[in-house]
């Protein structure tokens, strides 16, 4: 019998967010190890809750400590080593902070949103990105 999110070897738990600035401008990052732009994201630390890991790795990966808004939703997928991987996502606003380049992300970009959907190199992170856009814009008007 397998166990529940992050018990069984073979799947991957990760938090992350759609990072929107009060511009409406979504942060995407560029990660040189596969080279390709996502959304900022990571694996959850053992017993850490996901909206926790989430705000962690949208800091270390952004510079920016934020504030999490709506949860927006939760995505499967295999990973390059086979897993499965299953992300939760929340929309976030960056409160303070400033980007510095790093060894697992080298540039931060901060988009409109019809620009980061097409500099997103996943379809499921253009899709988590809309309805983060879509929740910013409900909470913005």
């Amino acid at each position: 019998m397998t166990e529940p999110f992050g018990r069984d070897a073979d799947v991957v738990r990760a938090a992350g967010g759609v990072v929107v600035d009060d511009a409406g401008r979504l942060a995407i990052v560029h990660r040189p190890r596969y080279d390709d732009w996502s959304l900022p994201k990571g694996k959850l630390f053992p017993g850490e809750e996901p909206l926790e890991g989430g705000l962690r790795e949208a800091e270390e990966e952004t510079g920016f400590r934020c504030i999490a808004g709506a949860f927006l939703e939760r995505v499967s997928y295999t990973d390059r080593s086979g897993r499965t991987k299953v992300v939760d996502y929340w929309l976030m606003e960056p409160d303070a902070g400033s980007f510095a380049p790093g060894d697992e992300v080298d540039e931060l970009r901060w988009l409109e949103p019809e620009e980061a959907e097409r500099t997103l190199t996943y379809e499921r992170d253009r899709e988590t990105a809309r309805k983060g856009v879509e929740a910013w814009k409900a909470s913005h008007t």
